[in-house]
């Protein structure tokens, strides 16, 4: 009879512990991007490009997240992102499994704490707000500023918004075994969000992995969206890279809703401070149609002038491009 008893524990046990796991399963949300379309690159150095290829507007990715709640308003929260190439099926990022974003954290009234390989303070902000191509097609902002994309070994804060206000704070361990300093990364945020107007200051610094010299790029962007579907974007970045070498970049842009579609276009402006002069100038149009909610086919061009040797091409939201002239043409599915 206790045998009996202790079987049937045993099997309540393990059948609360699958429920459980079904439980939290049940928060959790699969996610991606499917972007596929035509590039054409020309002015690179070993000529014309045509080709097929993945992640133009958006880069193509699988993702999971999840958040559970803990009680009194605290949630756990994770998210892994995949990036791949549509056009080949190979893997991205370097060929990491999880090479867009990998991080776990706590969220609640205080803000939010993660930890793992996210995305920059300064990126953010480049793709959300500064830039009117958010980062994609032939106009990605990222062809000329300074992105700082992802970072790795990163614990992060973004504070909750009070007033309109809301910060952000960004530490990446270098992990150099005696020097605290070594390969580390610092970012901060501040940004004013009220109504049609958001504007954010952000600073972003990393340590070399001597610790004896840093590059840092601060950013101070706005965006303001107009009653009438146009919204306008403005956005200037000072640099210094590691060598000590400055810089400033500026960006005017805007979109405008026409029914299903909407238009966009950008200038941006870089100012190289050395004495080689090193400027250019980058201009770039877009059109994007949405078919639904989820489904959109887009059309690009992006063409950039660069002055006494300097090198920036006319990439994408995935390749860093070829040349100095970029179309575009493709469709983005968002599941």
């Amino acid at each position: 009879m206790k045998a009996a008893i202790k079987s049937a524990t045993r099997g309540m046990m393990a059948f609360g512990m699958v429920s459980g796991v079904a439980m939290a399963q049940s928060n959790v949300t699969i996610y991606g991007v499917a972007d596929a379309g035509l590039a054409l690159e020309r002015g690179g150095p070993a000529g014309s490009v045509s080709k097929v290829t993945s992640g133009i507007a958006s880069g193509s990715r699988l993702g999971f997240k999840g958040k559970e709640d803990l009680g009194d308003g605290l949630a756990a929260n994770f998210v892994v992102e995949n990036g791949f190439g549509i056009d080949t099926g190979a893997a991205g990022q370097g060929g990491l499994l999880f090479g867009r974003q990998a991080w776990a954290g706590l969220s609640g009234s205080f803000g939010a704490v993660a930890l793992g390989r996210q995305y920059s303070p300064l990126y953010k902000t480049l793709r959300d707000v500064a830039d009117p191509f958010c980062d994609g097609l032939a106009g990605a902002i990222t062809n000329v500023f300074v992105g700082n994309t992802r970072v790795d070994n990163m614990v992060s804060y973004a504070s909750p918004r009070l007033a309109g206000w809301s910060a952000e704070l960004a530490y990446g361990a270098g992990e150099v075994a005696g020097d605290a300093a070594a390969n580390r990364t610092l970012g901060a945020s501040a940004t004013y969000g009220e109504g049609p107007l958001t504007v954010v200051l952000v600073h972003h610094q990393r340590e070399n992995p001597l610790a004896t010299a840093h590059s840092r790029n601060t950013l101070l962007t706005a965006r303001y969206v107009f009653a009438n579907g146009v919204t306008g974007h403005v956005a200037h970045a000072v640099n210094r890279d590691l060598a000590g070498n400055g810089s400033k970049d500026t960006l005017l842009g805007g979109t405008m809703r026409m029914g299903a579609g909407k238009f966009i276009a950008s200038v941006i402006y870089h100012q190289d401070d050395t004495a080689a002069d090193r400027d250019a100038r980058q201009y770039a149009v877009g059109y994007l149609y949405s078919l639904s909610k989820r489904t959109d086919l887009y059309t690009a061009y992006g063409h950039v002038n660069n002055r006494n040797g300097a090198s920036f091409k006319i990439g994408n939201a995935t390749d860093s491009g070829s040349g100095a002239t970029g179309v575009n043409l493709g469709m983005r599915h968002v599941f």
